[in-house]
């Protein structure tokens, strides 16, 4: 079971992602949007979605560089695995901690505001809760690792998500003798990958960056009601 959820459940999630947004942009692409709710309500909508926002968008870049990015990158420019982890638990948990304070602000907005609760679907509710127990994980990893400050785990981590993006066999046994909840946290995380597709959170790919080189102004004019004369 360890194999197959660290070694081919991987492929299987990013896979499903890719294909199913590619099919549901194609078969259905007005329903490709944020379904923002800050018409319905701004009530701690600002504040919530600031902090969850810049805090996902710093765990992200620092998930993607930490792991993906090579061992020499980093001690090249004089960063030792044991440093590195510093960083990442700092920098992680300040982050974290930003991420999870707004998201449950958004949550607690989601599920007690009755204009956002009405206009919520399932799948709504359901990703922000992964979210948030994503986010909890995260932070609780924290923990083990402050166990291993000189960067072991972490290089184990790179290991195995390295060798998953470069299809290297025995990917898995790098993270074999690792803590439970870093094993449910990548379980967790690849969970998300998997329902990506089928969630409001397809928005994160449509980043509208055609407007920085759209020529000319959008000209907006008030509509005028012309009586014909009698």
């Amino acid at each position: 079971m360890h194999n197959f959820i660290f070694g081919i459940f991987p492929y299987i999630a990013v896979t499903v992602m890719i294909l199913g947004s590619v099919a549901r942009y194609e078969r259905d692409p007005f329903s490709w949007k944020s379904k923002s709710s800050q018409l319905l309500s701004k009530r701690q909508f600002v504040i919530g979605s600031v902090l969850f926002h810049v805090g996902v968008l710093i765990i992200f870049v620092g998930h993607a560089a930490g792991l993906l990015l090579p061992a020499g990158v980093f001690y090249a420019f004089g960063i030792t695995s044991g440093a590195k982890q510093v960083m990442a638990v700092t920098v992680g948990g300040i982050a974290g901690v930003m991420a999870l304070v707004g998201g449950l602000i958004l949550l607690n907005r989601r599920l007690n505001d009755p204009r956002v609760r009405a206009n919520s679907s399932f799948g709504d509710n359901a990703i922000l809760i992964l979210l948030v127990a994503q986010l909890v994980l995260g932070l609780g990893t924290i923990i083990p690792t402050l166990s291993h400050l000189d960067g072991s785990e972490m290089l184990k981590f790179m290991a195995w998500a390295q060798g998953i993006m470069f299809f290297r066999a025995g990917a898995a046994e790098h993270i074999a003798d690792v803590s439970w909840i870093f094993k449910t946290h990548i379980f967790l995380g690849l969970l998300i990958f998997l329902v990506f597709p089928f969630t409001r959170l397809v928005h994160i790919v449509s980043v509208p960056v055609r407007f920085l080189w759209r020529p000319g102004y959008q000209i907006v004019r008030s509509r005028k009601h012309n009586h014909p004369a009698e």
